[in-house]
């Protein structure tokens, strides 16, 4: 429902080896809205994500996800009770076809879904005409803004409830990256809840509902987008303006 908690993440830490990247971190997000993680190279945001997603298995804190607490859990299972994550540097599978890579996507739901698959594949060919053109093309023969459509598209086909997304404009020209977050406003306002990771501020503050903060591993602000614009040191340790 509209305005709940989908997510709730409490005191979050995650290591690489010896090396905290996240310090107890605690977010939420709520339903059909777009949550921004923002910071520096090296906040710890990508990791929160790869938490978030089960890639990486935190060592303290709890993640709950539409009332049921998820810390932990496999990938698979995560899939299945509807999160899916939009990787950084998209990461589709370069051998395989456009096709292939959307029902990739939907692996769990095939073996009793298989004809609604094969109608939301055509619903992707909809929302995104490039692909319905590339449809048997490699993944991996595609420009940067074609292999992000797939991506985004790869992850709608598990029907998810929360998506994840991570760095969507990396490496993008500008017109592109104007079209990707075209695309991500349009799935927000289709009421698909959203955390997005982004370090181009600028774009985020123009789709973004409410907005964290972390540097070094740590939650440093949480707040709207006229609270974010109002707070000094969001500006001084991200968008590089001088507190004042």
């Amino acid at each position: 429902m509209a305005g709940e908690k989908i997510l709730e993440v409490e005191g979050l830490e995650t290591s690489y080896d010896m090396i905290k990247a996240l310090k107890g971190v605690s977010i939420s997000a709520l339903s059909g809205k777009l949550t921004c993680i923002l910071g520096p190279n090296g906040a710890g945001k990508s990791t929160l994500l790869f938490t978030l997603a089960g890639i990486l298995n935190s060592d303290q804190g709890k993640v709950i996800f539409a009332g049921e607490d998820i810390t932990n859990q496999k990938t698979s299972d995560l899939v299945e009770k509807g999160l899916a994550l939009v990787p950084e540097n998209r990461l589709i599978f370069p051998h395989l076809t456009v096709k292939e890579n959307l029902l990739a996507g939907a692996y769990a739901r095939l073996a009793k879904e298989r004809e609604k698959v094969e109608q939301d594949i055509s619903a992707m060919y909809a929302r995104f005409p490039v692909l319905k053109e590339r449809s048997s093309q490699l993944g991996g023969t595609m420009s940067g803004g074609e292999q992000q459509m797939l991506a985004v598209a790869r992850a709608l086909m598990s029907k998810p409830k929360l998506l994840l997304m991570d760095e969507p404009s990396v490496g993008l020209a500008p017109m592109i990256v104007d079209e990707i977050f075209s695309i991500i406003k349009q799935l927000n306002a289709e009421g698909i809840s959203i955390v997005l990771v982004e370090q181009n501020a600028s774009k985020a503050l123009e789709i973004g509902d409410y907005f964290y903060l972390l540097d070094q591993g740590k939650q440093i602000f949480g707040g709207s987008r006229e609270a974010i614009l109002k707070e000094n040191i969001i500006k001084k340790a991200y968008l590089g303006e001088s507190a004042g």
